[in-house]
């Protein structure tokens, strides 16, 4: 790394990987505005999901979605390709197909050389080669911290559309991404983390949930989501909360980086942990024999994480070994959708 790298991070306030805005604070926002009505707006604000989808014909709807965030990485180049790959992972959790993107970019131009964010562009177009995204514009604004993220927009049939309150009864729940980024993350921030850590942790932010899609696209998958901002814990809530269901977690099962583990029990927990917990910690009962670095695993907030996807019980064995033979190594079952306690989590 040069000398305009090495200052990458800290041109941001905080530490580790971006926090979302609460769930809470949103819907305070949001409450009681005379949103527009539309009949072809199938999914809006009044039933967030990962993206919005709205209807253009009988068999074609569009997914749109937009994110960004502070760099959590020195380098430019994976830290646009993080951001590029973040992005399009909306689409694919709701069973869409990505197709064209815009730039969102604010950049402190007297704190860090043009050349910087020609690296960012740079990293986050080879994720869209990858993912066969075209870049159509954009808009870019001088700010005091740096920022970078995408609009995305992608297509879908109306009737494949894949919601996070779609859970069956019995369903196993099949993550596959490993679990630790925000800690990583920090870690990284705090000069702790080595190069081959570091180099693990950002190849899989780096890596596009693509072929996770098109795996399972052949299977029975209920419900959808990504693990980003609100942690593992946080997005199962937003698929439990109002499904008639409860979900049961195996802790032993969850995959993660060891060293998010160790990292935790030195205290290095972003601040979104705290956060995530605060909001959603009172739709989660965790066992005796859960130690506080996996639940601080659990709600930590992660970048470019994977999909987690709600299979029926008789194809989540397939499902799996497609995955891992498709290179998705990571994937694991780590629970499934019980009928009690309605509407909480259980981590046992």
């Amino acid at each position: 790394m040069n000398a305009e790298t090495i200052r990458l991070t800290r041109t941001v306030k905080g530490a580790g990987c971006a926090a979302k805005l609460p769930p809470g604070d949103l819907d305070r926002v949001l409450c009681g505005l005379d949103l527009p009505v539309d009949e072809n707006l199938l999914i809006g604000l009044e039933r967030a999901d990962d993206a919005g989808v709205y209807r253009l014909s009988d068999d074609l709807a569009l997914v749109q979605t937009l994110d960004f965030f502070p760099p959590m990485v020195d380098d430019p180049f994976a830290f646009g390709r993080i951001a590029a790959a973040n992005a399009v992972s909306d689409v694919y959790a709701m069973g869409g197909i990505p197709k064209t993107a815009m730039n969102i970019v604010a950049f402190p131009r007297s704190m860090l050389d043009l050349s910087v964010l020609r690296q960012v562009i740079e990293g986050s177009l080879a994720a869209l080669r990858e993912a066969d995204v075209v870049l159509v514009g954009g808009h870019t604004i001088d700010d005091p911290e740096l920022k970078y993220g995408l609009s995305v927009t992608g297509f879908i049939h109306p009737a494949k559309i894949l919601r996070k309150k779609q859970l069956r009864l019995g369903d196993k729940l099949l993550l596959t991404k490993p679990l630790g980024t925000g800690i990583i993350c920090t870690a990284i921030k705090a000069g702790m983390a080595d190069e081959a850590v570091t180099g693990r942790v950002i190849a899989n932010m780096a890596a596009l949930n693509r072929t996770a899609a098109e795996v399972m696209a052949e299977f029975s998958i209920s419900a959808c989501t990504d693990i980003t901002g609100f942690g593992l814990l946080g997005h199962l809530a937003e698929m439990a909360v109002d499904s008639g269901y409860g979900l049961r977690v195996n802790a032993s099962l969850l995959p993660h980086y060891p060293e998010a583990l160790e990292w935790a029990g030195m205290g290095l927990v972003p601040a979104g942990t705290y956060n995530n917990r605060q909001f959603r910690g009172k739709f989660v009962e965790f066992a005796p024999t859960v130690s506080p670095v996996v639940r601080d695993l659990c709600f930590d907030p992660q970048t470019s994480g994977g999909l987690l996807m709600a299979v029926a019980a008789g194809e989540a064995e397939r499902l799996l070994a497609a995955l891992h033979n498709r290179g998705v190594s990571a994937a694991a079952i780590i629970g499934e959708v019980v009928a009690e306690p309605k509407e909480m989590i259980i981590v046992a």
